[in-house]
């Protein structure tokens, strides 16, 4: 329960009570201008509280998550020589697995075609690279 107290989280609580209550609070403004003749207002009236009851659903998930990550911290950790083999059950998450490295050898021999294109872009790069003060105009080829 300390983790919930510190400054981030002091400020975490003070800003959920501010926009909850001043959502509501434009809620009510939006109700008593609905009834003053703004049929407009009936949406925001609605809308308000909505926004509202979010801030308390985002503020609720955090301290639960908090508290969740508090105590697998507190948790004793397994043994560190022997790795868990991860399970996969039906509906839930993948198991996160190392990258696959994939070594790709170049496409050279006989099998490879010639693409005159790219020859010529690959010759007039090269001259570029070889006059760098030189203007694209200036290219002989």
């Amino acid at each position: 329960m300390r983790r919930l107290w510190t400054p981030a989280w002091i400020v975490r609580h003070v800003a959920m009570v501010v926009l909850t209550a001043g959502f509501l609070g434009l809620g009510w403004w939006q109700v008593s201008r609905a009834a003053a003749g703004n049929s407009l207002s009936w949406g925001y009236a609605v809308e308000w509280p909505i926004f509202a009851g979010f801030v308390v659903y985002v503020w609720w998930r955090e301290v639960k998550l908090a508290r969740r990550r508090g105590a697998e911290a507190e948790a004793p950790s397994p043994d560190p020589a022997v790795e868990p083999t991860p399970t996969v059950d039906a509906g839930s998450r993948p198991a996160v697995r190392r990258p696959v490295r994939v070594s790709r050898a170049p496409a050279t021999g006989g099998d490879a075609v010639e693409d005159t294109d790219l020859a010529a872009y690959n010759r007039y790069l090269s001259w570029l690279n070889a006059n760098p003060g030189a203007r694209p105009g200036d290219y002989p080829g």
